[in-house]
């Protein structure tokens, strides 16, 4: 990936904004970009100027997000709107529409698919509102920016971290695993309609597929979560166990709440905390089951309030007309697709494991998660002292 750093310069005062590349050099390869200079034309700030919250439902996570996103917004002195989508696309469009008519000058959208909500982005910006693509791609060149955690392209390094943290698990490397004896891998992946989902596949793949072309690795289940639901991910896993007879040796899924339901399953077969499984998100949820010794790792994708911070500071900036540094990725390198076309700027935060030797550091000490969610029902002799009782 070849991608230079850009100034956006935010400038004019008339209604609208219009997005304007001038290429200054020639690269070799379809996907790789040029400097370019893009100038957004924007309505001055008003007395009271309207953000929308777009999210695609209402889990723990999306759910801590909305709050810090909308006290961010509130101690800048905009009028929120927020609205979750239910996992249905449809409404999710109709609510962003809604937002443009009540006259959202900016939209954070968490996208319940990345392509069903492109006719609602065009139209948005049309009507002069900017639209922040937030943690999941958008394939559209209509949004202002995309933001993320990642270090590198889109969501592949959480991908890896999962990968990265499961194969540490079961020790690759050790020697057990050889082409007669294969780790037999469970691939469980999120909702098939999320382009993240996609992204955080492809980063497992990067590290995956070298041990499954040497045979020390067999895929013996690969199966979609719809919606990310806990629920679904309990049935399929009970199935997969089902089919397998319980003989699976690593399950890569990929958050926490997939994790969980599938552990449910694999608690019935004795399997939970014999079994390693990954997550996502560090949830309040999910930490617990770090520390009660079943789920294995999961990502912290840079702590999300900061994070927040910064995506708030951005969309503030973009429309207080100060200048901003972002990173230029073609669609077809952020999507793996060389048939998408046009670039999008984006701004990526770091990813880390969150395992049982660091969730006290990362998640508790930090605050990400408080001390009595994470060591619920842990014996008190088995916890870690309280945060400032050390």
């Amino acid at each position: 990936m070849n991608t230079k750093k850009v100034s956006i310069a935010i400038i004019g005062i008339i209604i609208g904004f219009t997005l304007q590349a001038c290429v200054s050099e020639q690269l070799s390869r379809p996907t790789v970009l040029a400097t370019k200079t893009a100038t957004v034309t924007l309505v001055p700030t008003q007395d009271t100027v309207i953000v929308g919250l777009s999210f695609p439902s209402s889990n723990e996570h999306w759910k801590k997000v909305e709050i810090h996103l909308s006290a961010l917004l509130e101690e800048n002195g905009y009028e929120v709107i927020s609205r979750e989508a239910k996992h249905d696309v449809k409404l999710q469009n109709d609510q962003i529409n809604t937002m443009v008519a009540l006259g959202a000058k900016a939209i954070i959208v968490i996208a319940e698919d990345g392509d069903a909500v492109v006719s609602a982005v065009k139209n948005a910006a049309e009507e002069g509102a900017l639209i922040i693509a937030y943690d999941r791609l958008i394939k559209s060149t209509d949004i202002a920016a995309y933001v993320s955690f990642d270090s590198g392209c889109s969501d592949r390094e959480v991908g890896r971290q999962q990968a990265l943290g499961v194969l540490a698990a079961v020790d690759i490397e050790g020697g057990e695993w050889t082409v007669d004896n294969p780790l037999k891998l469970v691939k469980l992946g999120g909702s098939p309609s999320d382009c993240s989902a996609v992204s955080f596949r492809q980063g497992q793949d990067e590290i995956i597929d070298p041990y499954v072309e040497a045979g020390k690795i067999e895929i013996v289940a690969d199966q979609w979560v719809e919606n990310w639901d806990p629920a679904n991910a309990y049935v399929l896993m009970g199935q997969i166990l089902a089919t397998q007879n319980n003989e699976i040796d690593a399950v890569l899924a990929m958050n926490d709440g997939t994790a969980l339901g599938a552990l449910d399953a694999m608690r019935e077969q004795g399997l939970a905390g014999v079994v390693p499984i990954t997550g996502q998100d560090a949830t309040a949820k999910g930490c617990n089951s770090i520390v009660k010794g079943e789920l294995t790792v999961t990502t912290l994708r840079s702590d999300y309030q900061d994070f927040s911070v910064q995506a708030i500071d951005l969309v503030d900036a973009l429309l207080k007309g100060e200048d901003v540094e972002l990173v230029e990725y073609t669609l077809a390198e952020l999507t793996y697709d060389d048939r998408q076309r046009g670039s999008v700027m984006a701004y990526f935060s770091p990813v880390e494991q969150v395992n049982i030797d660091n969730v006290y550091e990362l998640v508790v000490l930090s605050g990400i998660q408080s001390y009595d969610d994470v060591y619920i029902d842990i014996p008190e002799d088995e916890r870690p002292p309280v945060p400032g009782d050390e």
